[in-house]
């Protein structure tokens, strides 16, 4: 009950706060238009405003391995599995350069949404082809112009915090792109913020682990195996996040062994 309580204040705090800050994302957009076609400083924003929210509440910890593995001046796919709405405010806290992928209905929800387009964040409309190849086409354009893409390759929340099937689509615009997939592996926020309910739990420990650049030349243009070699490192890597048996070098060694016996 002291849980429900404390997630409507929460919730109360993150829409009035959204009102107020969206107009500071408004004014930046106002501020480098025409100097920042990407629109890095309005992310960048973002990234602040989306990461505080984990950060005001002192019983979420949230851990970051890795991230010199994404170069702010490089170009990439960005692919991380998807546990919780939370995953989208933990991973602002990786403070790089991209624009996400997201549902259509969100860019709908106020201060929110209209902060996703003021960020020129990609939409999808999820099962409607036209939108699909809208998406795949728009993402290529701010590849081909040097914005970074975030993107759920399993499509929608895992609803038990195992990795899904993923999809070929970011693995296919990396392809076409000639832009490295930087796999990321995301665990806990399922417990933070649970599939299919509005209540928070307020004791939660989170971890982000980013892993290094996998190359779509390594895989002869062949997406399916470029789709599940990035999905087995992803996989062996939660287990070892999670107390597995295989050490991050171990797993690294042994996908690059079988990603040259594919050759």
């Amino acid at each position: 009950m002291f849980n429900k309580f404390l997630s409507y204040i929460y919730i109360a705090y993150f829409f009035i706060s959204s009102a107020f800050l969206v107009w500071i994302s408004a004014a930046l957009c106002l501020l480098v238009k025409g100097r920042d076609p990407n629109r890095r400083l309005v992310h960048m924003y973002s990234c602040w405003w989306g990461y505080h929210y984990i950060a005001v509440n002192p019983f979420w910890q949230v851990s970051f391995e890795g991230l010199e593995h994404i170069d702010p001046s490089q170009t990439y796919v960005l692919a991380a599995n998807h546990q919780s709405f939370w995953d989208i405010m933990v991973l602002y806290g990786l403070n790089k350069p991209y624009k996400w992928v997201s549902k259509e209905s969100i860019f709908k929800i106020p201060f929110i949404g209209w902060n996703m387009t003021f960020n020129q964040y990609v939409k999808i409309a999820r099962g409607d082809l036209k939108s699909i190849k809208e998406m795949m086409n728009t993402c290529k354009n701010w590849l081909k112009q040097g914005a970074s893409i975030m993107i759920f390759p399993e499509g929608t929340r895992s609803p038990d915090g195992e990795i899904k099937e993923f999809r070929d689509g970011p693995f296919k615009m990396a392809s076409d792109c000639n832009v490295a997939v930087v796999p990321i592996v995301v665990d806990g926020t399922g417990q933070m913020l649970p599939k299919g309910t509005m209540y928070l739990n307020f004791k939660g420990k989170a971890q982000v682990r980013v892993l290094p650049p996998v190359h779509p030349q390594d895989f002869g243009g062949n997406v399916k195996k470029f789709r599940d070699h990035v999905r087995e490192l992803m996989v062996q890597n939660l287990a070892e996040m999670r107390g597995g048996n295989k050490s991050l070098d171990e797993t690294e060694s042994s996908n690059s062994a079988a990603a040259l016996s594919r050759h």
